[in-house]
């Protein structure tokens, strides 16, 4: 793993939103690691570098909104010469309930538009996905306004337990071992 892209939208108003669980998860992370996010204007994002086991390692924060995030995803993979099988993204998945994460490699989109965008700019949807279930409003004409507002108590107490559960698993993720960070993470 050379890159951790988390997903979300900058600013104030979008900070405790559904849609930035991705942002959430690399700052647990970035904290564990004892590194500090810092904007990089070149790749439009903020990021912190981590020296693991003797490679460097990425933590990103597309500063682009949602829909561009591949833009950021992209610049820093051309310029450090990353490929798609070497990123992990972390994003809010409405197809799960709160609680739920999944990991994954490929696969649909979901009608996610940062991994859309993701997807675009890498020509390719072949990167893993760590998917935090944030659950789904019923009815699709309700989904934007759906994502963008901050959950219920107990949907935010759910989804800060998925993050945590998944950081657990961090170490197998740093190490290559998706197969056995999949067994542990979804078996319950």
């Amino acid at each position: 793993m050379k890159l951790i892209v988390g997903l979300g939208n900058p600013g104030k108003e979008y900070e405790h939103t559904r849609h930035n669980a991705g942002f959430v998860w690399i700052d647990c992370l970035a904290d564990e690691l004892k590194v500090t996010l810092r904007p990089e204007a070149r790749f439009n994002a903020l990021c912190a570098r981590v020296n693991m086991n003797s490679a460097d390692l990425w933590l990103l924060e597309p500063q682009t909104y949602m829909n561009r995030s591949g833009h950021s995803v992209a610049a820093l993979c051309r310029f450090y010469k990353i490929q798609p099988d070497e990123i992990l993204v972390i994003h809010d998945e409405l197809d799960l309930l709160p609680g739920a994460v999944k990991l994954k490699c490929g696969g649909g989109l979901g009608g996610h538009n940062g991994l859309k965008d993701i997807a675009a700019q890498l020509g390719t949807r072949d990167f893993w996905r760590l998917r935090i279930g944030i659950g789904h409003p019923g009815d699709r004409s309700d989904v934007v306004r759906f994502v963008l507002h901050p959950p219920g108590k107990e949907e935010s107490r759910l989804i800060n337990e998925a993050i945590d559960r998944s950081l657990q698993i961090w170490p197998l993720i740093a190490q290559g071992d998706f197969q056995t960070a999949m067994l542990k993470l979804h078996t319950k």
